[in-house]
């Protein structure tokens, strides 16, 4: 399972939801959604914006934990 910590990283710069998503050049609600963890999925050009805004890795902005079970 892949947990998002975007709202942690936006709150360790200081930083608001609409300074991050102007920085990112992202539509408010894109931001708005992962930092209130309401959205399923991200795309890959999301996530480069999302490094360059918050200075970090794809490695800082997730955490994996291993399910109980395998997934099918």
């Amino acid at each position: 399972m892949l947990y998002n910590k975007v709202s942690k990283l936006i709150g360790e710069k200081r930083l608001t939801i609409a300074e991050t998503a102007r920085i990112a050049n992202v539509r408010y609600n894109t931001i708005y959604n992962l930092y209130h963890d309401k959205t399923t999925s991200i795309e890959f050009e999301t996530i480069n914006k999302l490094c360059y805004a918050l200075e970090c890795t794809p490695n800082d902005l997730f955490r994996y934990v291993p399910d109980e079970e395998p997934p099918v």
